[in-house]
């Protein structure tokens, strides 16, 4: 059964652009940098769509506070020296346009901050696509419904009308906070079994799936 939704929200890492594995990268070198042990493959994706800062302090957790802003330094440096290399995911702009022309209303919520959702949005030349963006050094981090919160008072939108799409379960749990729904996509920074667990509608495996569940459910 159609659920009505007129705002689309996306996440960007690991949901439209393929970006999980330069992240982990980052925060591993920006580590070693330091002279941290850096943090194992699986914990650094889990911190994946967290606000810089809050990403640092779970990633590499009990460093004393002045550490952490030159952790956030030295992962900027690493991560913005490679992120012009970065792709979206396969059928991600098909999709868009789309949705765009089915008109539904799209919007970014993020963990990026503005500058780097900036570059990417640049990048991938997707800026035309997205009416709204919020990113987390504007706003509370994820899972704190603040960025869909706003998105919904933004388009004057209720809930029951939006629908959340993220890799992570901090996507979910932010969707679940602001009392929307939401559709995962197991392909990027969380694994399958961790997104199910948040009861999203959907946990596609392609971003052609997702296209497909929207465009028959949505």
């Amino acid at each position: 059964m159609a659920q009505s939704f007129e705002l689309i929200v996306f996440d960007w890492d690991g949901t439209l652009m393929d970006s999980a594995a330069a992240i982990v990268a980052a925060i591993q070198a920006a580590s070693r940098d330091l002279g941290v042990v850096p943090p194992t493959e699986e914990r650094a994706r889990h911190v994946i769509g967290l606000g810089l800062h809050d990403a640092m302090q779970v990633a590499v957790p009990g460093l004393d506070a002045d550490f952490y802003p030159q952790m956030s330094q030295r992962y900027r440096h690493h991560y913005l020296a490679r992120d012009h290399e970065l792709a979206l995911f396969h059928g991600v702009q098909e999709m868009l346009q789309s949705l765009q022309e089915a008109g539904f209303m799209l919007a970014v919520a993020t963990g990026k901050s503005r500058l780097g959702l900036q570059r990417a949005l640049e990048h991938s030349r997707l800026h035309d696509y997205f009416q709204a963006t919020r990113c987390a050094d504007e706003c509370h981090s994820k899972p704190h419904p603040q960025m869909l919160l706003e998105l919904m008072d933004e388009f004057a939108v209720v809930p029951g009308q939006t629908l959340m799409i993220g890799d992570t379960t901090h996507d979910l749990q932010m969707a679940k906070n602001a009392g929307v729904a939401s559709l995962a996509v197991a392909y990027g920074a969380h694994s399958r079994t961790l997104l199910e667990a948040e009861s999203p509608l959907l946990c596609a495996d392609s971003v052609a799936e997702v296209h497909n569940w929207l465009l028959r459910n949505a």
